[in-house]
Order: C-alpha cells, then sequence, then structure tokens
C-alpha cells in the first residue's frame, strides 16, 4: 500500500481561491469552532431540510444577531452551512463537523493542544525546540506533563491519543496471540490501556509497562483500581537515559511511540532494544505512516499532525514515511519479517526480529 500527496488539475482562479482558503483558515476554524460549541450546528442538524432563520438561532442561543450572522457569514464560504432564502441548513461538511467523532476530537485537540503554540512554530523549527508549550506550561518537554496539563487540555490530549491507537488494538493482538507469548514489555505504555487489554486477551502473558515515572505513577493507580497487579509491572524509565531496558520478554511492543523523537533519538531507543533481545524476541512497532494510507483523509490528518510535535511536544520529530522508519529499524540491527498495514483508522505495524548473525543458519 503506498499513498502520495497529488496536485490537483484546476484553474489559475481555483487555485487563487484555494490559497485563500489556506490563509483565512485559522479564522474560519475559530468561527466554526463557535457554531458548535454555542449549539449553532446542532440547531440546523436538528432542523433537518427545514432549516432556521436567522431570528430563530438567535432567540435559542440567547446570541446577538450581529454574532449568529457573523459565524454564519463565514460558515456559508467554507460550505459548511448553505441558505435556501431566509433559512440556514446544515451541508454534509457541516454534517461531519456536527456529528463525526473523530473530526470533533480533532477540532478539540487542534484548538485546545495546538492553537495558540502554532503561532511560534517558525521559532520551534529554527530552535528545535517546542516554544510553543509555554502556553501549557513550564516544560522542557509535554511528556513529562500529560498528567499536569490544564484539564481541557488533557483531555483533548488523550482523546486524540487513544482515538486512533485504541481503535488499532484488537487487529494487533490478534497477531500477537499468533506468538503464544508469555510475556511482553510495553515501551512508552503510558496509562496502560494497551498492557491491561493485553492481560485480558492474551491469558497466559505476563506485562511490564516501560515508561517516564511521571507517566507509571498514572498507570500504577489504574492497573490498582482494575486489581491486574498480578499481571501488569511497571518499570520507571527514561528512554534516552543511560539505564537498559529489562531482558527476556518474548515481545516487545511501541504503539504511537518512536514518533515522539527525532531520527538519531529512535535509532538510539531501537538501539536500546536491540541489546534487551535475543533472537527469538518479537519487536512489534505500531505507528500511522502516511504514505500507507488507502484514503487521502487519513494521511492528510498523519501530515498535518507534524508541527505538534515541533511547536508542542518535544521539537524534533514527526510522523514517518515508511522509507525512514525502515532504515532506522535496519541500521538498528533488526530486520522486518512482516508489515501489516490498515489496522484501526489507518497504523501498520511491523513485526521485527534481530538480524541473524552472518556464518549461522
Amino acid at each position: 500500500m503506498h499513498f502520495d500527496f497529488k496536485p490537483k488539475d484546476m484553474s489559475a482562479l481555483d487555485a487563487q481561491l484555494e490559497a485563500q482558503k489556506i490563509v483565512f483558515s485559522p479564522i474560519i476554524f475559530q468561527c466554526v469552532r463557535v457554531l458548535k460549541e454555542w449549539g449553532i450546528l446542532e440547531l440546523l442538524h436538528v432542523s433537518g431540510k427545514t432549516g432556521l432563520c436567522l431570528d430563530k438561532i438567535c432567540k435559542q442561543t440567547k446570541k446577538s444577531r450581529y454574532a449568529v450572522s457573523l459565524l454564519l457569514e463565514s460558515a456559508l464560504s467554507a460550505y459548511v452551512v448553505e441558505q435556501k432564502s431566509d433559512k440556514f441548513l446544515l451541508t454534509k461538511i457541516g454534517h461531519f463537523l456536527q456529528n463525526d467523532k473523530m473530526t470533533a476530537i480533532n477540532l478539540n485537540y487542534n484548538h485546545y493542544v495546538n492553537y495558540l503554540g502554532m503561532y511560534h512554530l517558525d521559532e520551534a523549527l529554527d530552535k528545535q525546540k517546542p516554544i510553543g508549550l509555554k502556553y501549557l506550561g513550564k516544560w522542557d518537554t509535554i511528556y513529562p506533563a500529560l498528567s499536569k496539563l490544564p484539564k481541557k487540555v488533557k483531555e483533548a490530549w488523550f482523546a486524540f491519543d487513544h482515538f486512533y491507537s485504541d481503535n488499532t488494538f484488537e487487529g494487533a493482538l490478534e497477531e500477537l496471540k499468533t506468538f503464544s507469548p508469555l510475556s511482553v514489555l510495553d515501551i512508552g505504555g503510558n496509562t496502560g490501556k494497551f498492557s491491561l487489554l493485553c492481560a485480558a486477551t492474551i491469558p497466559q502473558a505476563n506485562i511490564c509497562i516501560a515508561d517516564l515515572p511521571e507517566q507509571i505513577s498514572l498507570a500504577k493507580k489504574i492497573i490498582k483500581a482494575t486489581n491486574m497487579q498480578n499481571r501488569v509491572t511497571t518499570y520507571a524509565i527514561d528512554i534516552l537515559g543511560d539505564n537498559d531496558l529489562p531482558q527476556n520478554y518474548n515481545i516487545i511492543w511501541m504503539s504511537q511511540f518512536l514518533d515522539c523523537f527525532s531520527e538519531e533519538e529512535v535509532l538510539f531507543i531501537l538501539q536500546k532494544v536491540h541489546k534487551s533481545c535475543d533472537e527469538n524476541t518479537k519487536v512489534c512497532i505500531l505507528e500511522p505512516i502516511w504514505d500507507k494510507q488507502r484514503f487521502e483523509t487519513s494521511a492528510f490528518c498523519i501530515v498535518n499532525t507534524s508541527p505538534y510535535f515541533a511547536a508542542m511536544a518535544n521539537g524534533k520529530s514527526k510522523m514517518f514515511k515508511s522509507e525512514i522508519l525502515e532504515e532506522l529499524i535496519n541500521k538498528a540491527g533488526f530486520e522486518i519479517q512482516r508489515t501489516i498495514d490498515g489496522l484501526g483508522f489507518g497504523h501498520t505495524l511491523f513485526i521485527c526480529k534481530q538480524k541473524t548473525k552472518k556464518g549461522t543458519i
């Protein structure tokens, strides 16, 4: 499976319009967000093909005619709504903005997590530091701060992260089950969602979550609350530090983890993983790879998540193109036995093992 962005044929006039859509997109975004937050998109959704006039929308929302007309006119320009006579109706685009779960999660994520910080994207790229993170708190990177973020920011971040990763787990676990593992090391396991599901799905396996101390503290509370302490353990580690990973695990699992690091750091991490393996260990890497997407929508979302890493998360990573990750896996001393595309909303699972040493059979 391979996807690439190809420009569409269009006239100069159409191209000029598309350019204006880009430069005004931050303003349109906020207008649409407010329409949704004020319940106006919901009112139009409920009204169906009948629609609502401006006065009725103002009356039901208790907002001024000025405010509602301004927002709706912006939405008209973006084809979020249409106007027939004096009535406003929701379009197909408006339907997705109001009712589609993925769109709602992406909207909240970009508003609460990214919007203010993206102003400093140029500085973040120059300095390779998440300069925009200062709007959320005083941290060097976002990862140790995840449990301490402001409430709405934290909710939006975890909703975004879990929405895309959780939908992959069922398919991925079916693959892991075929290896009949007795032990799984979940590197970057965060709150333990995958590890707990893994323990429930593969009853003979014991699972260890390896992550930053701040994340381990949160994971421990969830493990205790689910009474899984006898099956799911933890190992606090800064993966970029000097400490080694624990050894003797049948499977080493990394989900949406390596995209949080620069290419140099990814190589360092994979080399550290290599040291903890033997020739029988399966290393399973799950990532949303933008050029392995079936649909342009998913490729678009993945590529445009990369600026978050630059401005808000760490200043140095981005979403992978397949050839880049494959090269790093190879450099670290692994060979890819199999790749499985299309898990969840478009993740790829790389199943790897140590390269066979020359001279051995």
